[in-house]
């Protein structure tokens, strides 16, 4: 049996429809899980029991985050939210830490991860850091790794990958600022933006800020790397 991977979709804001792009559901395919689309309106008991369900939750990209979840005022430069995404993502997640099941999670994941975990972000890197930025919002194609990502020696990123550095595509404007235990950061760009994290107290829950479903369909070895392991996690 294939283990039963939850994936959070995304929505406009008149919030008709939800939609998750192909190289997500084919990704988690492609590693040998099995990809469910995750609805935002559930209630308390329902989440409950789709915890008790789901062997794993991936959390996919998306709009950027409502910045009053970490007792802030919209920056002139942040895009669009959708506020039911951004609670019901927080809550569940949560109700997945706290059952210790695996959660992999990619660009705006990373950083709703990080918010439900109780650390902060900037609204936009480009007018919030003060010291010069790579390009993080790449013109290239999806799959094309335009910059590096140095890997933590030890990390659960390096043990993954195999290796001190890694190639990514980049798509974001906001970035995780600060994390708290049991966050770790595992992943810096050279201008020092955090490009991944990971827990230092759960079997596997790990945050990425690039697109790896992206680079997968290009054959990365390091993506496929991460997704097999996210499955094997999934299906211990």
């Amino acid at each position: 049996m294939k283990p039963i991977i939850g994936i959070t979709p995304s929505m406009e804001v008149d919030e008709l429809y939800y939609k998750v792009a192909n190289a997500n559901a084919d990704a988690i395919l492609k590693s040998g899980g099995l990809p469910v689309i995750v609805p935002y309106n559930l209630d308390e008991a329902d989440m409950d029991q789709l915890v008790t369900q789901l062997d794993g939750l991936y959390l996919t990209g998306g709009y950027d985050i409502d910045p009053t979840l970490f007792n802030e005022e919209p920056h002139p430069n942040l895009g669009t939210i959708i506020p039911s995404r951004d609670l019901f993502e927080q809550a569940f997640v949560n109700k997945m830490l706290e059952v210790d099941k695996p959660i992999l999670a990619v660009c705006r994941g990373i950083q709703i991860l990080n918010i439900a975990m109780g650390g902060d972000m900037y609204q936009d890197i480009y007018t919030q850091v003060d010291r010069d930025l790579l390009q993080h919002s790449q013109n290239a194609p999806l799959g094309h790794g335009s910059h590096f990502v140095d890997v933590s020696p030890g990390s659960l990123l390096h043990q993954l990958t195999g290796r001190d550095r890694v190639r990514v595509n980049s798509r974001h404007h906001q970035a995780n600022r600060s994390v708290k235990q049991p966050l770790k950061t595992s992943g810096t760009a050279s201008d020092l933006i955090i490009e991944a994290v990971e827990s230092e107290t759960h079997r596997f829950v790990l945050g990425v800020q690039w697109h790896p479903e992206n680079m997968l369909a290009n054959g990365d070895e390091p993506s496929e790397r991460i997704y097999r392991g996210f499955i094997n996690a999934c299906s211990e």
